[in-house]
């Protein structure tokens, strides 16, 4: 196993700073770094906005980059609910808009990337343009390979309730928090691990994510995005049965996910490009942030 890390284009903490900024209800963590043209990067799971660490040096030039916590995530605030795509992707317009943004690209990877679709769709005067990874959006056609064995066994696990009896489990909490609790910093590291085909991640963002995701709540709020999935994936059905997606979009897919998610922008998108980018965990920022950048910079560019 590698024990090498990719370098960050700047350290973590030179010329980024963070802020508190209530939007939408819910006061989110946000890393902020750069000037120009905005540009919102959007983590999934198990991440923070430290997931882009790798990047935003980079990025920081030529673009305003916004690195917010999704709500419930990270150091944002613990949401009660509000964690299916079209809320999160509220929170990201209302977000752009008290930082003053009237326009920006949107990156996103993961969990991140059913809200930024939804908001791409649905606010094409906000969005310049749209960089999907490593995600499904809900149930469009074309996943249907990826599917062919079912969803990841994480998936059920995630959403599934207490039922009684487990011994621990309390109201309002599900079976994965209360199996896991004690345990985050081996669940949390089996998903970095899986994530980057084995070689792992520099120490202190694994330090960080497992801090981030420890304690029963951090946990629910986690899971409550998987128990979200439902709505999420109605509410991108009901927009694509309205509208197309105008906006210049790139796919980016690695392992596991492929080309599945590009099968699935295809019939719904207007200006499409897509790339697999070939011995890539489901983590390309941290896993491959240079192959990332040779794609995103001159995507960007154009815009």
């Amino acid at each position: 196993m590698s024990t090498a890390f990719p370098p960050a284009a700047v350290p973590p903490s030179a010329g980024i700073e963070t802020r508190r900024v209530t939007a939408n209800g819910v006061e989110l963590n946000v890393a902020l770094a750069g000037d120009g043209p905005a540009v919102l990067l959007l983590h999934g799971f198990p991440h923070t906005w430290q997931v882009w660490t790798h990047v935003i040096g980079a990025l920081a030039p030529a673009h305003r980059v916004i690195a917010p916590d999704l709500r419930g995530f990270g150091a944002s605030q613990r949401a009660a609910d509000g964690y299916g795509a079209g809320t999160l992707a509220a929170d990201a317009e209302a977000l752009l808009a008290e930082l003053g943004e009237t326009s920006a690209d949107v990156v996103a990877i993961d969990a991140g990337t059913p809200p930024a679709f939804l908001l791409g769709l649905q606010r094409p005067a906000l969005v310049r343009r749209l960089v999907l990874m490593e995600s499904l959006l809900g149930r469009l056609a074309g996943a249907e390979s990826f599917l062919s064995a079912g969803p990841p066994w994480w998936f059920g696990f995630h959403a599934a309730p207490a039922a009684p009896p487990v011994p621990g489990a309390d109201a309002g909490y599900g079976l994965a928090e209360s199996v896991l609790l004690g345990h985050e910093a081996e669940y949390v590291g089996w998903f970095l691990a899986q994530g980057t085909l084995g070689e792992g991640v520099a120490p202190e963002i694994r330090d960080a994510f497992v801090a981030a995701y420890t304690g029963r709540e951090s946990l629910r709020c986690a899971f409550s995005y998987y128990r979200a999935l439902p709505t999420g994936a109605a509410q991108i059905a009901a927009a694509t049965a309205r509208s197309r997606l105008t906006v210049p979009t790139l796919a980016i897919g690695a392992h596991p996910v492929g080309d599945a998610l590009a099968r699935q922008l295809a019939p719904v998108t207007d200006d499409l490009t897509s790339h697999l980018l070939a011995d890539t965990g489901h983590i390309i920022p941290l896993h491959r942030p240079a192959a990332l950048l040779d794609l995103l910079l001159p995507f960007l560019a154009v815009g």
